[in-house]
């Protein structure tokens, strides 16, 4: 079994060479950090410097801790497994584990499958898998721009890197309820098959996500928004006429289209 324990408002989880820690990052919002080294790594990646302080409900017992931020809470049993659920008492999403030291029925297994898994490289860095049990008929969006015909994400494989004509925003946006964003800008790849979620990159220190619950597409988008910054406004000498000259070898059939158009 673990350790549980706090830090002013941050959940920490101790186990074996595992530190994780769950703490509030934006109003209704949760981060969550794991890692093996021997300090937590302090990148912020795609999230902005720390927002508000903000001051959650923790309860820890000698079964489970529990964290509460606005409209999110989370869950950490004494044995390592994370869910979230979100004002209503409602499931969001939590961790796959099959193995069979874990006390659990609906879990323990000869498999041996945990849901949080580090194995060291040559390197000194970790190729790390993140595994959550998946929903059958959640839906889900967004994860930047890839060359497929596909808006619902369900039971897709998709590559985390940047490609010429591919975008990878490791941002979902999920039918349940919920926003979810993996901040780590390692290579890799999710799979969000329809009995299991897996996050997995080559080279890592760290598990890094985030997670937001909001009634409404719109309200989990404001919430991403905030922790992660907006665009600025367009100044206005740029707001005018654009005109393309990819195409264009001289300047006389610049204006000819001037012309046309």
């Amino acid at each position: 079994m673990g350790r549980l324990n706090t830090d002013g408002s941050r959940l920490i989880y101790h186990y074996d060479f595992e530190t994780l820690w769950i703490e509030p990052w934006g109003r209704d919002s949760l981060r969550v950090r794991a890692t093996y080294q021997a300090h937590m790594p302090e990148e912020r990646w795609a999230l902005l410097e720390e927002p508000e302080a903000l001051e959650p409900e923790i309860h820890i017992t000698e079964e489970k801790a529990v964290i509460r931020n606005g409209n999110i809470r989370a869950e950490i049993l004494s044995y390592g497994k994370v869910s979230f659920y979100n004002q209503r008492n409602e499931l969001l999403l939590e961790e796959y584990v099959r193995d069979v030291k874990e006390p659990a029925i609906e879990i323990c297994s000869s498999l041996g499958i945990s849901a949080r898994e580090f194995q060291g490289t040559a390197a000194g860095d970790y190729e790390i898998t993140l595994r959550f049990e998946s929903n059958p008929e959640e839906k889900l969006f967004g994860m930047g721009q890839y060359q497929q015909p596909i808006l619902n994400l369900k039971g897709c494989s998709l590559e985390l890197a940047q490609r010429n004509s591919q975008a990878s925003v490791p941002f979902a946006l999920s039918s349940l309820g919920y926003g979810f964003l993996w901040n780590n800008p390692a290579i890799g790849t999710v799979v969000f098959g329809k009995n299991l979620t897996s996050w997995h990159v080559h080279s890592s220190k760290v598990i890094d996500y985030w997670i937001t619950a909001g009634d409404s597409p719109t309200v989990i988008e404001e919430a991403y928004a905030k922790v992660t910054g907006t665009v600025p406004m367009m100044p206005e000498y740029a707001m005018g006429f654009w005109q393309c000259k990819l195409r264009y070898q001289t300047q006389g059939g610049a204006v000819k289209r001037r012309q046309r158009v």
